[in-house]
This record gives structure tokens, sequence and C-alpha cells, in this order.
């Protein structure tokens, strides 16, 4: 009786807080017009900075990354915490930099940025390649890695007495079809909204699972409270705690000169000129409103580490889940934060939390159909197939197309199950355009006669070396580890931007000069430079506590 009761708690709390989201994103965005390509793709350019932070958090985080950085941290330290904190100077980035020229220039996507500044050719080349990824590779895979995660957690496949893969297509159907649901009838507003609330219940959700670890741990060493638990692991190994790695530190780990090399550069591009990110700040009904959402995303990103990177050093020292953890053995890794949340929810929260993880799962899927069906409509359909397509018309082709490229998702999803090692192939691949991309959009900033061709000698210089360094696999000096992936980034970056500078100098074309659109108020938020230095001052801050100068030691 106990377990149906049980069992209740968590559908009725699940229900309930899922309805909810449905209901406040219909109530925000009732009345408002997606009858125009602005309407639909960008929200009418009407979002608050809280909404684009809400929704720039819950587009980068999914159900993969909760499971995957603290499998991380259970395997390694702290220093996967690089991936969260180390967001915050490419936020400001997009705050000072990148965004007032997006707004300035009245871009609806980074290509059609592109195609001002290049040429369509060039403009269709990144579309083309961009839709692709989305469509076929991203989307199958963000359902699949979520579908599995909640598999993982609440054992979806015992509650229905199926087999992995019928629960795991049973959970792509439901979240492909919900998430489709706010992608392709809502538009962007319904989808912002929805990552709002839903990054709401997940801050809640998340913050909560380290407080009831830390508990777990106090009672199962003896100790009582929360403090007892923090001071355990602390006392424990304090080399446990360390987020500084070694420069030739192995994969996953993330060796320190990368934090501000190769990790920065990729995540310019990430929360820079990454569509289905940027798109959220391009929709700012004014630059003030964007800078806040940049810049609170930013301290949101710093409180990742608390339910992304410390539930895996607490799953590392509960006693209760390692003998679970070692019979899972190489995939243990996987199983430290399902496990973790398993063994520490009590019932009547676990429907809440099941609720968090689906919006998150949700979240990614929506976001990233939202941003191929915008690309695939404006970038594509309307410049190349019917350049005298109306408004009307673009949000039909967008509301079919992304109704295709779901029902292609979920129907691929499943069998992603059979291919091992492709998710993290797959997110490899993302690689070969992400520098590629950086480059051609600060091409348009930073040099004024940069010949037309320069994106394609940028791109083929870009997919030649990456992929000669993956095949090659090079190995630290004196190791068998190969070289992180991420250090290719570091070269390969000044590399392109000096072939850049010198076609600018020695071949130069046409001089450009960006122009202001009038798309929206370009006054600067008041408070940018006081709030982002309490930003830096609390990033810096972190990593000193998680340093040998602070409880590392």
């Amino acid at each position: 009786m106990s377990f149906f009761n049980s069992l209740a708690w968590i559908a009725i709390s699940f229900l309930l807080f899922t309805a909810a989201v449905a209901l406040i994103s219909s109530w925000k965005t009732r009345g408002d017009n997606l009858e125009t390509a602005e309407g639909y793709f960008l929200a009418g350019r009407g979002l608050p900075g809280v909404v684009i932070a809400g929704s720039l958090l819950l587009t980068n985080l999914s159900a993969e990354q909760l499971v995957g950085l603290n499998g991380q941290s259970w395997a390694s330290n702290m220093g996967p915490i690089a991936w969260e904190v180390g967001s915050m100077l490419t936020l400001l980035a997009l705050a000072y930099y990148f965004l007032p020229r997006f707004l300035k220039m009245g871009a609806m996507t980074i290509p059609s940025l592109m195609e001002e500044r290049y040429g369509k050719g060039t403009k269709t080349m990144f579309s083309l390649v961009i839709v692709i990824m989305y469509s076929v590779l991203n989307l199958p895979v963000i359902l699949y890695s979520g579908a599995v995660v909640f598999e993982q957690i609440f054992d979806i496949s015992g509650m229905l007495g199926v087999s992995k893969f019928t629960a795991v297509a049973i959970l792509c159907v439901v979240v492909g079809i919900v998430g489709g649901c706010y992608a392709i009838f809502g538009g962007l507003k319904a989808v912002a909204v929805s990552d709002t609330i839903n990054g709401i219940g997940l801050i809640i959700g998340g913050l909560m699972i380290p407080f009831l670890g830390f508990s777990a741990l106090a009672a199962a060493t003896g100790g009582e409270g929360i403090l007892d638990g923090i001071r355990y692991i602390i006392e424990a190994d304090p080399t446990k705690l360390n987020a500084i790695n070694a420069w030739d530190a192995p994969q996953p780990e993330v060796p320190w000169p990368l934090l501000i090399t190769g990790m920065f550069f990729s995540n310019l591009y990430w929360w820079c000129t990454n569509q289905s990110f940027v798109q959220r700040a391009l929709a700012a009904k004014s630059l003030k409103e964007g800078q806040k959402g940049a810049i609170f995303c930013g301290f949101l990103k710093c409180l990742g580490p608390l339910y992304l990177v410390i539930p895996g050093i607490i799953a590392f020292y509960l006693p209760s889940i390692q003998d679970k953890l070692a019979a899972a053995g190489d995939s243990a890794i996987d199983f430290a934060y399902p496990a973790l949340i398993a063994e520490i929810v009590p019932a009547p929260v676990m429907g809440f939390f099941a609720a968090v993880m689906f919006g998150a799962i949700l979240s990614s899927f929506n976001s990233v159909l939202n941003s191929a069906s915008t690309m695939f409509t404006l970038d594509l359909y309307r410049s190349t197939i019917n350049p005298k397509a109306s408004d009307v018309q673009c949000v039909k082709v967008g509301k079919i197309y992304g109704t295709i490229a779901g029902c292609v998702a979920i129907i691929i999803a499943p069998f992603v199950m059979n291919a091992n090692g492709i998710t993290t192939f797959l997110n490899s691949l993302s690689q070969f355009v992400s520098l590629p991309v950086l480059c051609t959009v600060l091409g348009v900033f930073l040099f004024k006669r940069l010949p037309k061709y320069a994106p394609k000698v940028i791109t083929a210089v870009h997919v030649v070396c990456y992929g000669l360094f993956l095949i090659a696999a090079p190995c630290y000096p004196g190791s068998q580890n190969p070289i992180h992936y991420l250090y290719a980034m570091a070269v390969l970056f000044p590399v392109e931007l000096l072939i850049m500078w010198a076609l600018n100098k020695y071949r130069p074309g046409e001089v450009y000069e960006i122009r202001d659109v009038g798309a929206v108020d370009l006054t600067p938020w008041k408070y940018r430079h006081v709030v982002s230095i309490l930003g830096i001052l609390l990033a810096v801050g972190i990593y000193v506590l998680f340093s040998p100068l602070g409880i590392a030691a």
C-alpha cells in the first residue's frame, strides 16, 4: 500500500508542476501576434531580462548535463565547475560586445547577419550545415540522452514492465510531442516562458539535492545535520575539492591553461554565436533588457556547481550507493547522479523533481527545434526557395518544418541506443562548426575590408586541421593520455583570426560599415558595470574556494 501511496504522490506532484508550466506559458502568451516572422520567431522582440536569463540557462542545461558533470566530479574532482563558472566571462562578452552589435544590425538569425556582410553563399553554407546538424543529429541525441537519464533515475521500464528500449522510445515520444507543441504552436515566447518557469523549478529542485545529500552523508558517517556532512567531505580528502587541474590532465578533466584559452573560445561560440542560445538575446525588447538577461544568466551559471558538480562528490562518499556504483563497472560514471537521486529524494518530493527533470529535457529539445525551424524558414526557405514569401507563409512553413523535424527526431532517437559512443561522437562534431562560425561573426565586427570569401577559407582550414587532430589523437609528452581537444581550439582560434587579418590587409575587399536599423532601443543598462564586477568577483571567489588556497589545501 505504501508503494502505491508513494507512486500517487510522485504522479500528482509531477502532473501539478507540469500542468502549471503549461498553463502559465499559455496565459503569458495570450493575445500575442504569432502571424508575423518577428512575433513567431523572435517573440515580437519583447522579451524582458528575467525571461532571457531563464531561457538562456535552460537552453544550455539538459538532463544529460546533470548526469554528465556530476559523473565527472564523482570520477575526478571539482574540475567540472569550469563548464559553469567559466561561462560568466563569455556571457559578459555577449552583453558588452556581441549583443549591442547584433541588435544594432537588427539580426534575426546569425546566418542572416552573415549574409549582409559576406553574401548569400556564406549564409546558405552555414545555414544548411547547422540546420542539418540540429535536425538530424542534435535533436535525436537530446531526446535519447534525456530519456535515458529519466529512465535511469525513475526506472520507467520497471514501473511499466517493459524493456529499456521500449521505455526510452515512450519517453522520446512524450518529450518530443510536448516539446514540439511549445516550439511549433507557441513560437519563441512560449518556449522562453516555459524555460523560465522550469528554470525556477530546476534551481529549487537542483539546490535541494546537495542539502539532502549532505544530511544523508552525515547520518551515514555518524554525524548529524548538513554541516556535519560538509565537514566530512572537507576533511576526508581535500584534493577531491580541487578545481585546478594540471596542464596535462586527462579528459574529462579540464587542464588549467584551457580555462582562459580553449574553453573560453569554445564558450564564445556557444553563448555568443550559437543560434539556439543567442536567439533569446536577439528577442530582447531593448539592449538594456538583453544585457540584464545575459549578466543575470552568468550569476545563475555560478550557482551551477551546487547542483551539477557537488552532488557527484557526495555520491563518491555516500556508503549506501558505493556498492551499486561498483557493480556498474565502466558505466558507473553515468549512474552516480541517478543513484544519488534514488537514494536521498523522498517520495513526496520525487514527483516535483521528476517534473523539473522533465522540464530540463523538454527545454533543450524545444529550444533547438525552435532554432532549427527559425533558420530553415528565414535563412533557407525565404532566402533561397521563396524570396517573396509573406510572414504568414513563413510562419506556416516554420510550423510544418518543426513538425517534420520533431517526428524525424522521435523516430531516430531510440535507435541511438544501438550505437555505442555515438553521443560523444556527435557532441564532438559541433567543434567542426564552432570556430568557423565564431570567426565569421567576429570578422563582421573586427575587419572593415575583409573579402567575402574569407569565411570559406577559414572553414576549410579549420575542418582539415581539426579533423587531422582527431584522427592523429596525439598524447601529452611522456604520457598515454590524449591531448584535450580544447587545446586544438586554443591553437586554431588565433591562427584563424590571423588568417582573417592577413586577408583584410593584403587581399582587401569593399569597405563595410555596421548600420543601425532601429530595431530596438540601444540604451545600455545603467548598472551593468557594477553588476558585472560583482559577477567576476563571484567567479574568481568560487575558484579560490575550490583550490589549494581554499578548502582544497
